[in-house]
């Protein structure tokens, strides 16, 4: 059940900046309040008090409002009209659908001159032969009752009739107190005999759980193993035995007739009480503890996992060498919640604890990576450079050799001999040879060489010398 604390309060005063000395307004419906307390001393300037629908008995604790000009107390266990002559400044009561059946207590609201609108409708009193004379002539400074506004020939006709229609009035409350008194009793009674029964199922189940540690005790460990094993399919089908009651029992709960009084209000709410705290404890029973979802297997493969359930896009970029993920992140959520691991084959994203995890196309240099957001989008991308592609040639395996000063000096020569120089003597050409850059192709003539004049010698008898003939070049 619920009651009027200081932390209810400061939370239903947000709108005056959690301050409570200083508020004006206040709105305590729907908290199964069952007692009107504190009130006046936290909130003394309150000009407005809302307190519908909930499980108050009893006006009380208002009367040094000085400055409240509306109350709500609808829908609520009230029986009487009291406690109200302090409220100088109140002007609209309303106590629609109530338990008001002392209608003669609207007689304590005469102080209260600046009344001007009353609700009574919805309670036992308002059933009353002569209800509406008697209160238009009881409160003169009412304007308005139940909505309806009263006119002056009204009232006129209610001061002339006031001592028939009150003794009327006198007669339906004395035998409504008397019913009253009877429906108070049977409404004990049953609360006594439903306590009554609860104890006994309780005692009850202890004594049957004493029995059962009893009777494991005395069995062997073979049979004792096998109760072991059998213990959870026993406790389960309990717990559908008494899901199953529980079922029954809440049909027959709301299929048995009841009186609307404020003992069967209390007594509902009690009733939704207990099956919600029945179904809580039971929820808590069911809830297992989710396994840890498996990223990588016992083989050492990664595996795909979007548990936050993201928006992503994965990009080969071929120009850059590189893969790009763009991961659609909420826009609110802040940075620090993100945790981005690269790795070569795979990248994981942690957001606010639940993994992303994609296996990329092809290998990525983790240390070369980077995560960035969007300050528009909130999105996150993180650029992953790929690894460039690596030719091994076939080498063959040279065996481990003592290293050697003879043995270093012939390496080197042989590095040596191997490395390519490209050299140009200047004391021979000062300028490249054009003609020798271009190789020369087989079978073709050979390059034309200048070949010494050959004189001829005195043996050759044919040969003859003509001037006129010029030499062979």
């Amino acid at each position: 059940m619920g009651r009027i604390t200081e932390d209810l309060v400061r939370r239903n005063a947000e709108h005056n900046g959690c301050v409570i000395f200083s508020l004006e307004e206040l709105s305590l419906h729907q908290q199964e309040i069952e007692r009107l307390e504190h009130i006046d001393k936290w909130c003394r300037d309150l000009k407005i008090l809302y307190l519908q629908n909930n499980l108050i008995g009893k006006i009380e604790n208002v009367s040094k409002l000085k400055k409240l000009e509306y109350l709500n107390l609808a829908l609520n266990n009230i029986e009487k009209i009291e406690n109200l002559e302090g409220c100088e400044g109140l002007t609209k009561l309303d106590l629609t659908v109530n338990f008001i059946g002392e209608l003669s207590s609207v007689k304590t609201l005469q102080g209260n001159i600046h009344l001007k609108e009353l609700f009574l409708m919805g309670n036992p009193c308002a059933d009353f032969d002569g209800y509406r004379q008697f209160v238009v002539a009881t409160l003169q400074q009412l304007k308005w009752l139940d909505g309806k506004e009263i006119e002056r020939s009204e009232r006129i006709q209610a001061l002339q009739n006031f001592p028939l229609v009150e003794q009327q009035i006198r007669e339906q409350e004395t035998a409504y107190c008397l019913k009253r008194a009877k429906d108070k009793e049977e409404a004990q009674r049953k609360l006594k005999e439903e306590e009554d029964k609860g104890k006994m199922q309780r005692s009850h189940t202890g004594s049957a759980g004493h029995w059962h540690m009893d009777i494991s005790a005395t069995l062997p460990s073979s049979e004792e193993s096998k109760d072991y094993i059998q213990a959870p399919e026993v406790q389960e089908g309990h717990c559908k035995e008494k899901e199953s009651d529980d079922r029954e029992g809440d049909l027959e709960f709301w299929n048995k007739p009841s009186l609307y009084t404020p003992e069967s209000r209390l007594e509902t709410l009690r009733h939704m009480e207990k099956q919600r705290r029945d179904q809580e404890r039971l929820s808590e029973k069911k809830k297992k503890v989710k396994p840890p979802r498996m990223l990588v297997t016992e083989d050492g493969r990664a595996l795909n996992v979007n548990e936050p359930k993201l928006d992503f896009t994965l990009k080969d970029d071929e120009k850059r060498n590189r893969i790009v993920l763009d991961l659609a992140v909420y826009r609110y959520l802040d940075t620090s919640l993100i945790d981005v691991d690269v790795q070569p084959t795979y990248v994981r994203v942690m957001v606010k604890g639940k993994p992303f995890q994609l296996v990329l196309p092809a290998e990525v240099k983790p240390d070369s990576s980077s995560a960035k957001r969007s300050q528009t989008t909130g999105h996150l991308v993180v650029c992953m450079p790929k690894v460039g592609e690596v030719i091994i040639g076939c080498q063959r395996t040279s065996k481990p050799v003592k290293s050697t000063p003879d043995s270093s000096r012939e390496q080197t020569s042989k590095r040596s001999q191997q490395m390519e120089r490209l050299e140009v003597d200047p004391s021979k050409r000062s300028f490249p040879d054009v003609a020798n850059i271009v190789q020369e192709k087989k079978h073709m003539t050979r390059r034309i060489r200048t070949e010494p004049k050959i004189m001829p010698s005195e043996e050759d008898l044919d040969f003859e010398d003509n001037p006129e003939v010029p030499p062979l070049i």
